[in-house]
């Protein structure tokens, strides 16, 4: 009895001094763990921000292809679907959901776990007995663990509804890519009718922004010849101040219309990614129309609410809420595990150091048949707030289709006037020339004409770019996509620009709703 006393003794003096090591041994570890965790905000450097994004433009722009011609629209539109960022991004951000799409996949497999490990200690993990009814010590101390000692083992498991809900959850995985592709293709859309509008403005630009500089000269001069005659006496100032009034405002109308143009080429080269300033040439061509558009308005309503993006978006979301209704009784149900594993370890005293283990796992979780009620109000009232969401897009595509005809054939008859009008104004500015050439009218009324004359031509040129941009409109309202999407990555700017000059074509002979 003292012998075991004794060895008690010496046990709680050991086990004093391995309290006293293993507190020091905590603290020197809390301590540097608190100075990590010491870590001091780093704010970005401005300049490297500005420099890292300019080299990047640079290095992005310098692998598109270089302009090397005149640029037509199939052309501007073929670099903006091709080189436009936002377009890039929205394809990026589909090719994300559909290595996500991928991912998923692989969480219908079972799973294969491996591990491996190695334990060791100082000395020897022993143990004593020690009767409960009498508290003599039953058994000398002993030990059944080696000091060092290495295990591994690889195991095989298979949830059924774990593998239920992944199901599930890829087939959201799937509706998830397909609503990031309709992004994609809104985003293009969008693109493609923003070019249309800035490809004709900027048509219009370069043809018009020399002759309206010169113009401007020319008002200026007549301005001062204007005010020269009124003060000299030689005419009446009524007369002289309201002939200065008409230069005036066509003056005025010159500087509108350099405003209203002054930036479309610019806008044109942001939607090709092109950097701006960089000159390029554009091939408008004059009398160039729009192609003729389906008169009948039902029928591209219906196309449209087959095609549109937004209402696509919704019928998927109203899929995905669906599938979360399918996941919320999946897990109504008991889950059933089965797993099977080789073992090893190599601790001596085991009679067996290798061996097969098997079996087979239940469990339910009972909270979730409390909660499903609950759940199942929250997706039915998600599907009704998606099913009146798909109404009032449907209501609102079908609103757009019919004030985008509308505004066509508004713009169109715009533009018919427009040229009626400038046609007869150059008609009357070739009978003033012949008058000033016999000296019937003065050089001021020629001028006067021939400025009106230009300023017809401008918002002859900008009736025919809103036409244009109606049209886009039209094609944007329906959801008409003018290009196969999969040729774009591969496609060149060349190859892209010749099929959508063969579909622009196609389209002129056609009615938008076959396509």
């Amino acid at each position: 009895m003292r012998v075991h006393q004794r060895g008690a003794d010496r046990q709680a003096r050991g086990n004093g001094r391995e309290y006293r090591r293993l507190k020091g041994l905590g603290i020197a570890t809390a301590t540097l763990i608190l100075a990590g965790c010491a870590i001091a905000p780093d704010p970005l450097d401005p300049m490297t921000m500005s420099t890292d994004t300019s080299a990047e433009l640079s290095q992005r722009i310098e692998e598109q292809e270089p302009i090397t011609g005149v640029v037509d629209l199939a052309e501007a539109m073929a670099r903006a679907i091709k080189y436009n960022l936002d377009h890039r991004v929205e394809t990026m951000q589909a090719d994300v959901r559909d290595r996500e799409l991928a991912l998923a996949h692989y969480d219908l497999l079972p799973s294969v776990v491996a591990g491996s490990a190695y334990d060791a200690r100082n000395n020897d993990n022993a143990s004593s007995s020690e009767n409960i009814f009498t508290g003599v010590e039953s058994l000398a101390t002993s030990t059944s663990t080696e000091r060092k000692v290495k295990s591994a083992d690889i195991a095989f498991s298979w949830s059924i509804l774990d593998f239920g809900l992944s199901y599930v959850r890829a087939r959201q995985s799937a509706d998830t890519y397909l609503i990031a592709e309709e992004t994609r293709r809104k985003v293009a859309q969008r693109i493609i009718e923003d070019v249309r509008t800035a490809y004709w403005r900027a048509v219009s630009s370069d043809r018009m922004v020399g002759k309206l500089a010169k113009l401007e000269t020319r008002v200026s001069h007549a301005l001062a010849a204007s005010r020269d005659i009124a003060g000299s006496g030689t005419t009446s100032p009524i007369t002289a101040v309201t002939y200065e009034r008409e230069l005036v405002e066509i003056k005025r109308s010159i500087q509108e219309l350099q405003n209203d143009l002054a930036v479309a080429k610019s806008q044109l080269a942001a939607l090709m990614n092109v950097p701006p300033g960089t000159p390029f040439q554009l091939a408008g061509t004059e009398g160039n129309h729009p192609v003729r558009v389906n008169d009948d308005v039902s029928t591209l309503v219906a196309v449209a609410l087959s095609r549109r993006s937004e209402l696509r978006e919704i019928w998927y979301k109203q899929r995905i809420n669906q599938h979360d209704l399918d996941a919320a009784l999946l897990e109504l149900l008991p889950g059933l595990e089965t797993f099977v594993g080789n073992n090893f370890n190599s601790n001596d005293f085991l009679y067996n150091n290798n061996w097969v283990g098997w079996g087979a796992k239940a469990s339910w979780n009972l909270i979730r048949v409390f909660q499903y009620p609950a759940k199942r109000e929250v997706i039915e009232a998600n599907d009704a707030l998606l099913h009146e969401r798909a109404l009032a897009t449907a209501m609102a595509i079908a609103t757009q289709v019919h004030v985008s005809r509308i505004r066509y054939r508004m713009n169109s008859r715009e533009l018919a006037t427009a040229e009626e009008y400038l046609d007869v104004q150059q008609r009357l500015v070739r009978l003033m020339r012949a008058e000033a050439a016999a000296d019937k009218i003065s050089e001021q009324t020629l001028i006067r004409e021939e400025m009106n004359t230009l300023v017809a031509e401008a918002k002859r040129d900008i009736a025919h770019a809103a036409v244009e941009n109606a049209y886009a409109n039209i094609l944007a309202s329906v959801g008409v996509d003018i290009y196969d999407d999969h040729v774009v990555a591969d496609a060149s700017v060349h190859d892209l620009a010749a099929e959508l000059r063969n579909l622009h074509m196609d389209l002129s002979s056609v009615e938008v709703a076959a396509n």
